[in-house]
């Protein structure tokens, strides 16, 4: 598959046109961010283990009835995807308190989140990325009240297969965020499901295994994410998947 024009560019990924109708070409740089890009570093081989693990949660979650914008891998750091319109929201499933929950609202941190706390942010970085509740989305006319109930169903699904799999590897699943997107036959699961998008405890040690360990300076991030592909890798080796 040929790419073709770059119609996105964002911290850690672009996105390109393909000479496929509706199928567009996403490539997992090796850029890591934290603080809305106020920190960043080139990190070699860090795209390509965010697209091996995204490509692998999506098969999954597909296998699991979850529809996904995942159609294939070009390359180690090359996917193939269905073409979306992007909804702009955030959604974050959280399990634990951790993050931003912990300094806007009296939880503390490690705190168990039982249910889990669903929470939707704007995705607007020049307005902060600001949490927006379920009468703003409608009002926006960014998802109906139908479709609304549609992504929380969707986000408590993805989180119990996620979070059932990775207590199997000795993992918290403490929380993640997730993007939608829409084609003429519905709303798809899109962006990507990595380490970037997800915070990752070791059950045994409590370590960070995410982009926390980049954020907060808790040793070697490259290390971090390699632990989780190999957990990962061992899992498939093992025909759970």
């Amino acid at each position: 598959m040929k790419k073709g024009e770059l119609l996105y560019q964002g911290k850690a990924k672009s996105v390109y046109r393909s000479d496929t109708p509706g199928v567009l070409i996403v490539v997992f740089r090796d850029d890591i961010t934290a603080f809305n890009g106020e920190k960043k570093d080139v990190l070699e081989g860090k795209g390509v283990y965010n697209a091996r693990v995204s490509a692998f949660f999506f098969n999954y979650l597909e296998k699991n009835g979850i529809q996904t914008h995942y159609l294939g891998m070009e390359d180690d750091r090359t996917m193939a995807v269905r073409e979306l319109k992007m909804i702009p929201l955030e959604v974050i499933a959280r399990n634990i308190a951790a993050g931003s929950i912990v300094k806007k609202f009296p939880f503390t941190e490690g705190q168990p989140l039982s249910p889990p706390v669903i929470v939707t942010d704007y995705k607007n970085d020049a307005a902060g990325d600001p949490s927006i509740n379920d009468d703003l989305i409608i009002a926006l006319g960014f998802l109906t009240p139908d479709e609304l109930a549609f992504v929380r169903e969707q986000t408590l699904r993805i989180n119990l297969l996620l979070s059932e799999f990775f207590a199997e590897l000795g993992i918290d699943l403490v929380d993640f965020k997730i993007e939608f997107g829409r084609t003429d036959n519905g709303i798809y699961l899109g962006d990507e499901i990595s380490m970037d998008s997800m915070r990752l405890w070791d059950q045994e040690t409590g370590e960070s295994l995410d982009k926390d360990v980049y954020r907060f300076g808790k040793g070697d991030v490259m290390s971090a994410y390699a632990r989780v592909v190999e957990r990962i890798t061992d899992e498939m080796r093992g025909g759970n998947a």
